[in-house]
């Protein structure tokens, strides 16, 4: 049974890379370095296991962040990418559906680039 997950907390970190061949060379690092393990999503993403929090790499070019993007999870992404843009938030990518869930990024206020995401 997956961890309860807790509304509005950070729980994901999402690190670039720039193509496949970057993705496989940060794996050997990662493992050699830090003996984390890996679960494949195609060819150009990877969940890392081990980490202490969930994390990934993505080197797919379509929809890959520029920097680690920090994930938040929520119960209603429709509530929090309101909550986001009404309190000054500019979304970078409304709601998309990936494998376990759907997500939006966001920029706040000082420029950051986060993501929220739920499972429902």
């Amino acid at each position: 049974m997956p961890a309860k997950k807790t509304p509005n907390q950070i729980d994901f970190i999402e690190f670039p890379a720039r193509d496949v061949a970057a993705l496989q060379r940060a794996k050997v690092f990662f493992a050699e370095t830090f003996g984390w393990s890996f679960e494949h999503w195609g060819d150009d993403y990877v969940d890392i296991k081990g980490s202490g929090l969930g994390s990934g790499i993505n080197a797919d070019p379509e929809h890959r962040p520029s920097k680690p993007l920090v994930v938040i999870y929520v119960q209603d992404l429709e509530e929090t990418r309101r909550k986001v843009t009404a309190a000054g938030g500019k979304l970078t990518r409304d709601i998309f559906s990936f494998p376990g869930g759907r997500r939006f990024h966001f920029k706040d206020p000082s420029g950051n680039e986060m993501a929220a995401w739920s499972d429902q």
